[in-house]
């Protein structure tokens, strides 16, 4: 089988499906596991590379706002890969190429390729998706077992905290300027993970937001955790947001949201033991160095420190 994957966290869940190696193209985001980034790029974003935050929000809004799309599709390599299954999602607009443009390709691609479309909303609905990703391409015990495995780690970090007295107040951030509130499955993340987060809701989209109304839900711990960003990005832009951060008195914790947090693929599992050692150190072993930076507001304008 051939498979074309146009969702991250789809081309991380085939490989660790042991799928690697019938994966013939993905997007020019598949940068994990690295044998992905070497197979043939068949999207291309629209906005150019190096803008700075406000003006990357604004013409998302103005593109989309316009009915058109942020990414767009290299119909002609596709239909030379001649896949068999094409792996896309429609949750997200801002994340993968459109669907229905998906649809429309694979449709005058001479081997016909089934378009299987992964969307969830929740956590347990992104373990589902593994399974059924797992079945589409014919070995849906691997699917299972994988699902099993990464619900154990989870787990095992719920039962840690499980018993704490007192749960840190939590704001995840995927975008600060202007800030943006995470939803879907990062509330249930922080959950899971002993805290309570005051303004995101299990389920729902991300949403935007004012300071004000951050400052209002008074939380002790921000996690900043912009879309696409990686952990040393998105420490810099905390600091660059220190007149935003500073007032809230919270500690702030920047991480890598790609690889934990915005895709709803495997390693969610990680990131859900990344917050559970953020906020419980003493209960929930380190998953590892590197994977997040203690942001020292009180330093604006020095480079973030790394403390795991």
């Amino acid at each position: 089988m051939k498979i074309v994957s146009l969702v991250p966290s789809a081309t991380e869940a085939l490989f660790a499906l042991g799928l690697g190696a019938q994966v013939v193209g993905v997007t020019h985001e598949c940068d994990y596991p690295p044998e992905a980034e070497a197979l043939p790029k068949l999207t291309r974003s629209v906005l150019p590379p190096g803008l700075p935050a406000r003006e990357i929000d604004r013409r998302v809004q103005e593109t989309l706002g316009g009915g058109q799309a942020i990414y767009e599709l290299d119909a002609a390599l596709l239909a030379a890969l001649q896949p068999d299954l094409i792996v896309t999602q429609e949750v997200c607009t801002v994340c993968a190429v459109s669907y229905n443009d998906v649809l429309a390709v694979a449709a005058r691609v001479e081997s016909r390729p089934r378009v299987l479309a992964l969307d969830p909303a929740t956590l347990g609905e992104a373990l589902a998706d593994i399974e059924r990703l797992a079945e589409a391409c014919g070995v849906p015990e691997r699917g299972k077992e994988l699902a099993d495995e990464l619900g154990r780690r989870i787990e095992r970090v719920e039962r840690a905290t499980a018993g704490v007295g007192r749960r840190p107040r939590v704001v995840a951030l995927e975008w600060l300027d202007p800030p943006w509130i995470a939803g879907h499955w990062v509330p249930q993340m922080i959950a899971l993970a002993g805290g309570e987060d005051v303004l995101g809701m299990p389920g729902e989209p991300s949403r935007r937001a004012t300071w004000e109304e951050i400052a209002l839900a008074a939380p002790e711990v921000v996690v900043v955790m912009p879309c696409g960003y990686r952990v040393e990005q998105a420490g810099s832009e905390a600091l660059r947001m220190h007149d935003a951060l500073a007032p809230l008195g919270a500690r702030v914790v920047a991480v890598d949201a790609s690889a934990y947090f915005s895709r709803p693929g495997p390693r969610l599992a990680d990131g859900i033991e990344l917050l559970g050692h953020m906020l419980h150190r003493e209960l929930v072993a380190s998953p590892g160095r590197g994977r997040a930076v203690e942001v020292d507001l009180a330093r604006a304008g020095a480079a973030p420190s790394q403390r795991r």
